[in-house]
């Protein structure tokens, strides 16, 4: 199963719908893991990632190649569902 990496603010307004996608795709078994663009460590996340607007969701396949991304916006949990399970 692939992975979704999400780059969020406290002061961003469309990240509290990312963070909630977030919690129902885990409980469909993807893994989901959260950075908060507020502390070190997300910022250097998101460095690495490139990250320059919130929310920024990272796709990737089991190996942690780049699936897709989104930049400023919160695809539905079915689009992301779709493509993880097209790069399995």
């Amino acid at each position: 199963m692939g992975s979704v990496k999400i780059f969020f603010k406290s002061d961003c307004p469309k990240c509290p719908a990312a963070k909630n996608m977030g919690i129902i795709l885990k409980k469909e078994g993807i893994n989901v893991t959260n950075y908060n663009l507020d502390t070190l460590d997300g910022l250097a996340e998101g460095a690495y990632y490139s990250v320059m607007a919130t929310p920024t969701l990272i796709i990737e396949d089991e190996e942690e190649n780049h699936i897709a991304d989104f930049r400023g916006d919160v695809p539905t949990v079915q689009d992301i569902q779709k493509l993880i399970n097209q790069h399995q």
